[in-house]
């Protein structure tokens, strides 16, 4: 019996060990209906992945002779898309109408925090979206910076991350506040100002791990609680001169018309959400080349939170704007970004966003393209995903129907596929 048992244990140490050598590639091969590539729908089209990456995408006929192991997909029926890019994702935080704002950032533990967007991250990923840009910790400190490595080590699943850190903040401006003056409570993001200050907290938030800079170009502290202006345009010009001197662009919370302003003419790369945003304001960034991610489902969400009855009430003021600057922003031609601000409502409903883009005036394809090609120019990733093309990565999601007809079948996500790996 020793013998057996020491021959079986030799046999199942050494046989692994020596049979790797020899393994050979796999070649997957998928076989949709139509293929959406980032710029244009196909049909007839195969796509080829091999490790990590797209070998071959193109018309079934015209398809190389594949030598190596096949394992065949036949998606009938469906779409095949470039994994998506999440614009505008907070990940750290979870709905607002599960715990407020000032709550979670004063209230539950980071451990908490960062064991919520671990299940955040599955859930973004599980919905085809491979890529996410994520906007500010909201008071975690650079624990955006701790997840993004955790995922590329393979501890946790989710998508890649690009992270933004903490976010700059004018002192005074930002939440949470106490109603006692003299009690100093935990911000949301990092309070500085002046110029040789806020060089020093760029340099030191890259120092950490960011990949970009977010700064609040205005925030709710005006007279009557209303949004105004924070930094002066020199100080934007410096985070933003300092930022991209790394290599890194600089990205502005911004919906006010002076706001919107000064960040444009600074040079931020987006401006994130733009509600008050005029004819006159998204010619100069089109001049610019300054993109916008409007953030629509985040409005619609907190409207409905604070008791409006979608469909069933004509639409909040605020709503009734936001399609106005909208339809300008599309009508002067302006870059837009898919983004949700997903985190004010729940990780997994990104697709929120694509609906709405749609209700706002955007086609189909175009909110597409905003949530692949586009993003991934604009976030400057373009030489490794956003659209199907041999030597990209082979991010991937497989969809039920036909979103480029009807942009709900995003929904219907069949199988999510990151770096060549079938994650769903």
């Amino acid at each position: 019996m020793r013998q057996i048992v020491a021959v079986f244990l030799v046999f199942v140490l050494w046989h692994p060990l020596q049979a790797q050598p020899f393994k050979r590639a796999i070649t997957t091969i998928l076989k949709p209906a139509r293929v959406f590539d980032g710029f244009a729908v196909h049909e007839n089209w195969l796509v080829a992945v091999r490790d990590s990456l797209v070998v071959f995408a193109g018309a079934a006929n015209q398809a190389p002779t594949f030598t190596d192991s096949l394992v065949t997909l036949e998606l009938q029926g469906m779409t095949l898309c470039p994994g998506f890019i999440e614009g505008h994702s907070h990940i750290l935080l979870h709905a607002y109408n599960e715990t407020s704002w000032d709550d979670q950032v004063l209230r539950e533990p980071r451990a908490e925090r960062i064991a919520r967007a671990t299940v955040h991250l599955q859930k973004t990923l599980a919905a085809g979206f491979t890529t996410i840009r994520d906007l500010g910790t909201e008071g975690s400190l650079y624990d955006d910076v701790g997840l993004k490595q955790s995922i590329e080590k393979g501890i946790i699943t989710g998508p890649r991350m690009i992270v933004a850190g903490r976010a700059l903040v004018a002192t005074g401006s930002y939440g949470p506040k106490s109603a006692v003056s003299e009690l100093d409570v935990p911000k949301g993001a990092e309070e500085a100002d002046g110029v040789d200050v806020l060089i020093r907290a760029v340099r030191d938030q890259i120092g950490k791990g960011a990949d970009l800079v977010k700064v609040y170009a205005d925030y709710r502290w005006g007279l009557g609680g209303e949004a105004r202006a924070t930094y002066s345009l020199d100080e934007l010009k410096r985070i933003v001169e300092t930022a991209r001197s790394s290599g890194r662009a600089t990205v502005a919370h911004a919906s006010t018309v002076e706001g919107m302003r000064r960040a444009i003419l600074a040079g931020v790369e987006t401006i994130e959400h733009g509600d008050a945003g005029t004819p006159e304001l998204f010619k100069l960034m089109v001049e610019r080349g300054t993109a916008l991610c409007p953030t629509i489902a985040a409005g619609d969400a907190i409207s409905q939170y604070r008791g409006w009855q979608k469909r069933l009430q004509p639409e909040p003021k605020r709503l009734q704007e936001k399609r106005v600057s909208v339809k300008a922003a599309l009508d002067a031609g302006v870059t837009i970004c898919f983004g949700g601000d997903v985190g004010v409502f729940p990780h997994g409903e990104n697709a929120r966003e694509m609906e709405l883009m749609v209700e706002y005036g955007m086609k189909p394809l175009d909110v597409l393209r905003s949530a692949t090609s586009i993003n991934a120019r604009v976030f400057h990733i373009e030489n490794k995903v956003g659209s199907i093309k041999a030597g990209l990565l082979a991010d991937i999601v497989v969809i039920k129907g036909d979103p480029t007809q009807n942009i709900g079948a995003v929904r219907a996500v069949q199988l999510v596929m990151k770096n060549g790996i079938i994650v769903r």
